[in-house]
């Protein structure tokens, strides 16, 4: 699924267009962010892809859905 990852003051925000859902990251598998899973306010969790801690945002990527609905 495609998501666009996002960094604001109050933290971490995923957008999710085919639902046209905006939540805030509430946990995460690594505090970097990148690889593992994060869980949205929602309680959506997806699979985010390894990058570098350095990766500009926001950005768009493909994301594996894991649970919640």
């Amino acid at each position: 699924m495609k998501i666009t990852v996002r960094r604001k003051a109050s933290g971490w925000e995923v957008y999710v267009a085919k639902k046209d859902l905006e939540e805030p990251v509430v946990a995460m598998e690594h505090p970097g962010f990148w690889g593992g899973w994060v869980e949205l306010g929602n309680g959506w969790r997806f699979e985010i892809p390894p990058l570098p801690a350095d990766t500009p945002v926001p950005l768009t990527l493909d994301a594996r859905k894991l649970a919640g609905e």
